[in-house]
């Protein structure tokens, strides 16, 4: 069965998503399949997170010297027009320089989103393949549980399709190399203490 008979195009596109009023609560507009999603402002557990791992990528960018690499929390990526796609994922790393409200997903080297325990399987999966086939070569995923704990997954791109290349559980640092620069992370750091 094809995704286009599993998953029927909705009839917003990219062009809808970019010209679209965003909520000024702090809600994410994404646009799935044609279709818009309002998910609610992160919690503030979520918003420290995507803080926390923001820097240690930075620190780790900047590190390597990599001045044509720009770390950005929660921008509009245009995945893709014909799958009616855009998204919002909680940190990017871009090769261009963060200049605008979106960019193209030729443009995002690794996309992190930082999953709550109110996401649902099909939303992660949804957005994981969205990635994968826009091209974007690194993909994290950092599972938040309610009670305060966290974990990151990094993958890397291999023929179209995510590999998961390494697990960081918390209370050690791991040195995360699915990515355009090794970034050491220890998930703890992701929590508020």
């Amino acid at each position: 069965m094809s995704a286009a008979l599993q998953h029927p195009i909705g009839p917003n596109t990219v062009e809808d998503w970019l010209t679209a009023e965003h909520p000024s609560d702090g809600s994410r507009l994404e646009l799935i399949w044609g279709y818009f999603h309002v998910s609610p402002a992160p919690s503030g557990q979520h918003q420290h997170a995507g803080f926390a791992l923001a820097r240690l990528i930075f620190d780790a960018v900047r590190d390597a010297k990599r001045t044509d690499l720009h770390v950005v929390p929660a921008v509009g990526v245009e995945i893709s027009s014909a799958m009616r796609t855009a998204l919002i994922p909680d940190v990017v790393v871009l090769d261009t320089k963060p200049v605008g409200v979106s960019f193209h997903a030729r443009n995002v080297v690794l996309a992190a989103e930082i999953w709550s325990p109110g996401n649902t399987r099909s939303e992660r999966e949804t957005k994981v393949a969205a990635y994968a086939t826009a091209g974007v070569p690194f993909f994290w995923a950092v599972d938040q549980d309610r009670i305060g704990t966290a974990s990151v997954t990094a993958y890397r791109l291999e023929r179209g399709r995510y590999v998961e290349d390494t697990v960081a559980r918390p209370g050690r640092t791991t040195t995360i190399t699915a990515a355009p620069v090794p970034v050491a992370v220890d998930p703890a750091e992701l929590c508020p203490r």
